[in-house]
């Protein structure tokens, strides 16, 4: 199981991403020539970024995250996908 510190923190980065949609949606909208929907390019950024942070925390500690662990983030990630989502669509770019 992820521990409490770990949780919390993946959730301020949730929030800080939400609070950043615009930037990561502008960033997906240099790839939309290739990438036609941008929102979803935008969740994918995102939801990137916060794994990345989820496997920096394991790696400080000189962990490997379990796959329970892994199994819980995505959990997480699914939990606030919805918050995720809204952030990019009402976006303003």
């Amino acid at each position: 199981m992820i521990p409490s510190t770990t949780k919390k923190f993946i959730d301020s980065l949730i929030d800080y991403y939400i609070s950043e949609a615009a930037s990561y949606k502008q960033l997906a909208m240099a790839y939309s020539d290739e990438i036609k929907d941008v929102d979803a390019n935008a969740f994918g950024i995102i939801v990137g970024c916060i794994y990345s942070g989820f496997l920096q925390a394991y790696q400080n500690q000189k962990q490997k995250p379990a796959l329970e662990d892994t199994q819980e983030f995505t959990q997480m990630i699914k939990v606030r996908s919805v918050q995720i989502k809204r952030s990019i669509l009402d976006a303003k770019v």
